[in-house]
């Protein structure tokens, strides 16, 4: 399976983990949001808001036009500081952080 194919099935599993988590229905945001130059928009969106808006939508864009793979992914971190500060816990946190930490793994070792 490709690196591609892979990633793909990985994005759908961090939306079935936003979904369950209730992480997922919320507003788009405002188009001026997304001209945050804050890294994950921190200033513009909430974290769920940012993996759902943006960095699900551009790793499908690289899926779907089959586009080389960044050279770092390091989004768990952020996502388990913004779980702490949430106060989000249990299962769903770790359900969380290890969709995202699968999705830093197959785009940075490719």
């Amino acid at each position: 399976m490709s690196v591609h194919h892979e990633l793909a099935a990985a994005l759908r599993e961090l939306e079935a983990t936003l979904r369950a988590t209730d992480q997922w229905r919320m507003a788009k945001p405002d188009p001026i949001a997304f001209e945050s130059i804050e890294p994950f928009c921190a200033d513009t969106m909430a974290l769920p808001q940012w993996l759902r808006f943006v960095f699900i939508v551009r790793l499908e864009t690289l899926v779907e036009t089959r586009a080389p793979m960044p050279a770092k992914c390091d989004v768990a971190p952020a996502v388990e500081a913004w779980l702490a500060q949430s106060g989000v816990g249990g299962v769903e946190r770790l359900m969380l952080i290890q969709a995202v930490k699968t999705i830093d793994r197959l785009v940075t070792e490719n």
